[in-house]
C-alpha cells in the first residue's frame, strides 16, 4: 500500500503547524512527526482506524496529539482525507 495526502489534509497540518509554532516552535515539530508516524502505520494497517462518520471514511485518532486523521482506503492507496482538531464537529 501507499500513502497519499489530499491538498485538504496537508493544508489542516500546516496550519495546526503554525499556529502551535506560535508559542512553542519545538512543540509544533513533534506534533507534526507523530502524525507523520501515525499516518504512515496505516499502510501496513490500514483498517486500524475506527468506522468514520462519513459512509466509506475510517478515523486514526492520533496518540499524544488532539487530532484525528480522516481517510479511506481505495485499492493499494490510503488517502488521508482531513486532520481534524478532536473538538472539531465532523462532518
Amino acid at each position: 500500500m501507499r500513502l497519499e495526502w489530499t491538498l485538504p489534509a496537508f493544508e489542516d497540518i500546516q496550519e495546526a503547524g503554525r499556529y502551535i509554532a506560535l508559542d512553542d516552535p519545538r512543540a509544533a515539530s513533534r506534533m507534526a512527526e507523530r502524525v507523520r508516524e501515525a499516518v504512515e502505520y496505516l499502510v501496513d494497517q490500514p483498517n486500524i482506524g475506527r468506522p468514520g462518520r462519513m459512509q466509506g471514511t475510517r478515523e486514526l485518532v492520533i496518540s499524544g496529539t488532539p487530532f484525528i486523521a480522516v481517510y479511506w482506503v481505495r485499492g493499494d492507496v490510503v488517502q488521508i482525507l482531513r486532520l481534524l482538531h478532536h473538538a472539531r464537529q465532523w462532518p
